[in-house]
């Protein structure tokens, strides 16, 4: 039963971030950059957490060592400033199509790079059949029948780099869960990706207009991003990679495209075909096989 229900947040936390693409390239539309988008969601999040901790829990500042503190930096960038640099930067240059297929063939770089430095969670058998299988499928989506992508090198090789940021992401929460709460890593990734933000915007001093931000649907937006999928999400996935693994719970990011594609539907008016039924699918099906666990890693 707890199985079921960590699987049940992996696929929630999915179903919120597949609705960020739509809702980031609105706030795009209403003159935000991608930067200031990221530090404002990460900020909403983080003051949040950090007043969780000052009242719920006893906090802490650094952690055990030095080595593990910089493993925190990387969480902060490969997770947070990067991550979001890369990808909301990337539907500027390119469609958001073309990003949320690239970014959300994460889960088979993280499979392979987790294979590489962890062999109790590689992928075994039926199990890689089945993250091909949800590959296709979210090829399938995001195509939507159309079949030709508007090629863009930069916004393509952003969106490239997001893909790999998470999928490094994933690895390195591997050895942060094994010693350090939830909680504790989650307020850690959001301090240090802001703090690597500093360098930005030293160089490109961009402040966003006080006029835009209080806007009722930029706020409602921002607010959204922050809370919910910045904060809540974090802490939901960062929590069920603890529990299932990395490699298990990466490859619901194979989901993404399909809520995107539902709320692109139901905000944008964009058109939902006999492909998404086909591809969604192959999804459903290759996570089922994604997620059989094999009698060698059965308790």
């Amino acid at each position: 039963m707890n199985r079921l229900l960590y699987h049940l947040i992996a696929f929630l936390v999915v179903a919120v971030w597949g609705v960020t693409f739509v809702f980031t390239k609105l706030l795009l539309i209403a003159g935000l950059t991608a930067a200031q988008i990221f530090v404002l969601r990460f900020v909403i999040a983080y003051l949040l957490l950090l007043a969780y901790t000052l009242t719920f829990k006893h906090f802490r500042l650094f952690t055990s060592s030095w080595q593990d503190e910089l493993l925190m930096v990387a969480l902060g960038v490969t997770g947070g400033s990067l991550y979001f640099l890369t990808e909301n930067s990337a539907m500027i240059y390119t469609t958001t199509t073309n990003t949320s297929l690239i970014v959300c063939l994460c889960p088979l770089f993280a499979a392979l790079l987790i294979a590489l430095f962890f062999r109790s969670q590689r992928l075994h058998g039926i199990q890689i059949v089945g993250t091909v299988m949800a590959a296709i499928g979210v090829i399938i989506v995001v195509l939507n029948g159309r079949f030709v992508l508007h090629l863009s090198p930069l916004g393509d090789t952003l969106a490239f780099g997001a893909c790999l940021c998470w999928a490094f992401y994933s690895l390195l929460m591997i050895p942060a869960s094994m010693h350090y709460d939830t909680v504790f890593i989650t307020r850690k990734v959001f301090f240090y990706g802001l703090l690597s933000m500093i360098p930005y915007f030293v160089i490109f001093p961009d402040l966003p207009s006080l006029s835009v931000v209080l806007r009722p649907d930029v706020l409602a937006n921002l607010l959204f991003l922050g809370c919910v999928a910045s904060m809540l999400c974090f802490l939901a996935w960062n929590w069920v990679i603890k529990k299932l693994g990395a490699t298990i719970v990466t490859n619901y990011v194979y989901f993404n495209p399909v809520t995107t594609v539902i709320f692109a539907w139901l905000i944008l008016s964009e058109r939902i075909t006999v492909y998404f039924l086909i591809g969604t699918l192959l999804i459903l099906v290759g996570m089922y096989l994604c997620n059989k666990v094999s009698p060698s890693k059965s308790k």
